[in-house]
């Protein structure tokens, strides 16, 4: 199955405007995320979605495909649907602009996850949570059944674990996500869910309206996000230990 990445990139976030242009080790912050997508196998392209004049010239400048979308989207997936719309793939993998660290193989690891799953529409990532992440409101955990598909989304703590029994495994969700293409143009349609609406996530409005989520863990890799500025000094940190 073909696979096209798209990263959407929008300049006016609320808690951090200019985020993709953000300088991290010198580059802007869209362009980690683009360099490391393109390490991917399993994708045929990767392109960057975003209505901002000043990202598309800058990612112009790199190299990187852009297009330009509508300046009304609420969301990134929104955004992404616009751009799939265009597309002829059978895949398309939303590859998260604040994670200037991501690595080809964990993008490949989706592409396979919802290749390999006839019975889902879409797929996603985890790996495990460290101690710190459980009542980190910022980082996502996730509840697998035992097939691989996500049972439930929280910013909270999850499975909670009672007195005197053993210490459940934690997964830490990451916010790549490969879709269907058709599914993908008929998920933006749905309306928002009242559990996606309390925790403020998205994929909560696939599992309730009873589509499944598959999910590709993996290992050797961890998210280091981007969600406010005093987090690039994390993420330089990490790329200073790699070199």
């Amino acid at each position: 199955m073909r696979a096209v990445g798209i990263i959407p990139a929008r300049y006016a976030a609320t808690r951090f405007p200019g985020k993709p242009l953000a300088e991290i080790s010198g580059l802007p912050m869209v362009q980690h995320v683009w360099q490391g997508a393109r390490r991917a196998k399993r994708l045929c392209e990767v392109l960057i979605a975003t209505d901002d004049e000043r990202i598309a010239s800058v990612c112009r400048g790199f190299g990187a495909e852009v297009a330009l979308t509508r300046a009304d989207h609420p969301t990134g997936t929104d955004r992404l649907a616009e751009v799939a719309a265009t597309r002829s793939e059978d895949l398309v993998v939303n590859i998260q602009g604040d994670e200037p660290l991501i690595e080809g193989f964990v993008i490949d690891a989706v592409v396979d996850a919802l290749a390999g799953a006839a019975d889902a529409p879409m797929a996603t990532v985890v790996h495990a949570a460290s101690a710190d992440a459980l009542n980190d409101t910022n980082r996502v955990k996730v509840v697998l059944d035992r097939f691989g598909n996500a049972l439930y989304f929280s910013r909270s703590p999850i499975p909670a674990r009672r007195p005197h029994h053993p210490a459940p495994r934690v997964w830490q969700h990451i916010g790549l996500y490969a879709y269907r293409r058709e599914f993908l143009a008929e998920f933006v349609k749905l309306a928002q869910t009242p559990a996606e609406q309390a925790e403020g996530l998205e994929q909560l409005r696939a599992l309730e309206n009873g589509h499944r989520i598959r999910c590709a863990v993996i290992e050797g890799w961890e998210s280091t996000p981007v969600d406010v500025p005093a987090d690039i000094g994390a993420v330089e940190a990490r790329l200073r230990a790699q070199s």
